[in-house]
């Protein structure tokens, strides 16, 4: 079951819900936007490896915004922290961003139960596109679960700052 907006509200205010800073200008009628967080990272390897760390680095989007050609591929983060230890987030990219030619988090809108932190946002560009710090990218909507609820504690958890990928973790 999804949450509505007024239903966030509440639960944010219970402190059920995660979400700092908080603008209520945000809250829609059931998600609340996410902003582009001032940083992103681009690998530098040219085969990415799942077994192996990848070579990364991470700049600050200027101000004036970064340009996005076709088929470039980012990690970038939310400016907002988010989380939950009682529904599930799920991220969803805006309307207005998908029509832009800006593909956000295509296959990882799943944030786990009790995962807490800044989300890395995957963006891929389908048509040339600009992006600035700030700007409203993104919406999370909560899920209330079903059955007794396991918390995350995985590798991602408590994250500042664009993530990269953690799977040769898994093969330790």
């Amino acid at each position: 079951m999804i949450l509505t907006g007024s239903k966030i509200r509440e639960e944010i205010g219970a402190g059920n819900i995660i979400v700092e800073p908080f603008d209520e200008s945000q809250l829609s009628t059931n998600s609340y936007d996410l902003r582009l967080g001032y940083k992103y990272l681009k690998y530098r390897d040219g085969v990415i490896d799942p077994k192996k760390q990848h070579l990364y680095d991470v700049y600050d989007i200027p101000k004036e915004g970064l340009q996005l050609e076709v088929g470039d591929f980012l990690l970038s983060e939310s400016l907002e922290v988010i989380g939950s230890d009682h529904f599930v987030p799920i991220i969803h990219a805006k309307s207005g961003t998908a029509r832009a030619g800006l593909f956000v988090h295509v296959t990882a809108d799943l944030i786990d139960i009790g995962s807490i932190g800044k989300t890395t946002f995957q963006l891929y560009a389908t048509l040339p596109v600009k992006i600035y710090p700030e700007m409203l990218l993104a919406q999370v909507s909560f899920w209330r679960p079903e059955g007794e609820i396991t918390l995350y504690k995985g590798k991602y958890q408590n994250t500042t700052g664009p993530q990269p990928s953690k799977t040769y973790l898994d093969y330790a």
